[in-house]
């Protein structure tokens, strides 16, 4: 199996020692994904629904450039500071995955980034 780093301007650029995107064989992990504006470099939206929206937003962007869309997320973990940001969360994540949603998984933490409510990374298969 190859390992492949994968990167792109649609997504914001890495603030420390790791890859936008690893793809190894035919799965792409792309690293977590704050509300991070790609053409301002920085945190816009100041709810979670806005910080949602805009990392799904900038996931998708990602996964066009390599000929993928939303449907092709096997599995998502979502990172939230305070649990009562789930169910706003939870709506407009379904919105973006009506059908079929992958499998996921939720945890209640503290993130590094100042003004990041909310942290998402994905798994994605590319076979077809």
């Amino acid at each position: 199996m190859v390992k492949k780093v994968l990167s792109s301007d649609r997504l914001p650029k890495p603030v420390g020692p790791y890859s936008q995107a690893i793809q190894a064989g035919d799965l792409i992990f792309l690293s977590g994904q704050i509300a991070i504006n790609p053409a301002t470099g920085v945190v816009e939206e100041t709810d979670v629904r806005g910080q949602t929206k805009r990392i799904i937003e900038n996931t998708k962007t990602f996964l066009e450039s390599v000929g993928l869309g939303l449907s092709d997320i096997v599995k998502a973990t979502v990172y939230l500071t305070k649990a009562e940001h789930f169910t706003e969360m939870n709506e407009i994540y379904r919105e973006f995955f009506k059908h079929e949603p992958p499998a996921r998984t939720t945890v209640v933490t503290q993130l590094p980034v100042k003004g990041a409510l909310i942290e998402i990374d994905f798994i994605a298969y590319s076979g077809r």
